[in-house]
């Protein structure tokens, strides 16, 4: 259960026009940590708001979000100083819109560390979504448009994989333009197999000749983001998302009917008929999702999902069966 959220104290003061992520791979992934009162500390990891960690990325000029996991067992540098916690409501643009928290760390989660890690790589842009645009390759702090002949099935398959935006459906030149970045130099010779675009190997063109229009555009046919396990058919049983390459519970805390209900059209599964508590001997089962929808939504994604560093309890959903859609 989230028990520590009880016990946030408003901060009005907290000043996070300067945050970074630190011990990561790069400036693009680790930990994220806020200035405050000239000191840097280290968001809540009993929880964190997915619009929190986009944000996060896109005032580091670092992408879109790849990941959010949590690592346990961390020694944390920050000991017990309070932690900052954040709370968006998904209009924001900046992280210093968000509403600020200082927060007592709680015993149960001084020894977890939440670890982002964002697209400082490549990126999708003026596309349908996060999975669909025009790419784009971050060279020496600026981001330049990658040209069509430099770019093909292959390297997609790695973009996509890298964005978790499942495998490559469509691979074009750009219909909406060029943009404003310019063409890259670099020619991507990748064997489909990596999970970074900056891994494969490259070679640089000594005229390059690329013209207006030819900028390559992606289309990934994004994960199946839910799914339903456990059950009688795929239409119920114990829910799961798709994150970071692998399958995480939700947790019963807080759910409703109202979430159950985007869960089951999602799917294609008719309406939601009940949404019982699995209950598994009491052990936390690891880190998962918390989700909070309206009722009204197409897809849980459009929801606003927090990761939650323990679950307690996951959530089983129970739906009428095929929608007369899918028959």
């Amino acid at each position: 259960m989230l028990t520590a959220v009880i016990l946030m104290i408003i901060c009005s003061t907290a000043d996070l026009s300067e945050v970074r992520l630190v011990d990561g791979d790069g400036l693009c992934s680790g930990i994220p940590e806020v200035l405050h009162e000239e000191e840097w500390r280290k968001l809540s990891s009993n929880y964190i708001e997915y619009r929190a960690v986009e944000l996060l990325c896109k005032e580091l000029n670092c992408g879109d979000v790849i990941s959010a996991t949590f690592r346990s067992n961390f020694r944390d540098k920050h000991g017990d100083q309070p932690v900052i916690d954040l709370d968006c409501e998904g209009n924001e643009s900046a992280l210093s819109e968000c509403k600020k928290y200082r927060s007592p760390i709680h015993p149960d989660y001084r020894n977890i560390s939440v670890i982002v890690s964002c697209s400082d790589s490549v990126r999708l842009v003026d596309g349908a979504g996060c999975c669909s645009g025009r790419v784009e390759v971050k060279s020496h702090q600026s981001w330049t448009s990658v040209c069509e002949a430099d770019f093909d099935w292959q390297d997609a398959e790695v973009v996509c994989r890298e964005l978790d935006c499942g495998t490559p459906l469509t691979l074009q030149g750009a219909l909406s333009g060029d943009g404003k970045h310019p063409f890259g130099t670099n020619q991507f010779q990748c064997k489909g197999s990596e999970n970074r675009l900056l891994t494969c190997s490259t070679s640089d063109k000594e005229e390059y000749t690329c013209t207006s229009g030819s900028a390559v555009e992606l289309t990934c046919s994004g994960p199946d983001h839910v799914r339903l396990v456990g059950g009688s058919g795929r239409c119920a049983g114990m829910l799961e998302m798709f994150h970071s390459g692998e399958w995480r519970g939700v947790t019963a805390d807080r759910w409703s009917m109202r979430d159950a209900a985007v869960v089951c059209r999602q799917l294609g599964c008719g309406s939601a008929v009940k949404s019982p508590m699995i209950v598994s001997g009491g052990d936390e089962t690891g880190w998962g999702f918390h989700i909070a929808c309206f009722g009204s939504e197409s897809t849980v994604k459009e929801c606003t999902i927090l990761y939650s560093s323990k679950i307690r309890f996951p959530v089983g959903v129970v739906c009428s069966g095929i929608s007369k859609n899918e028959k």
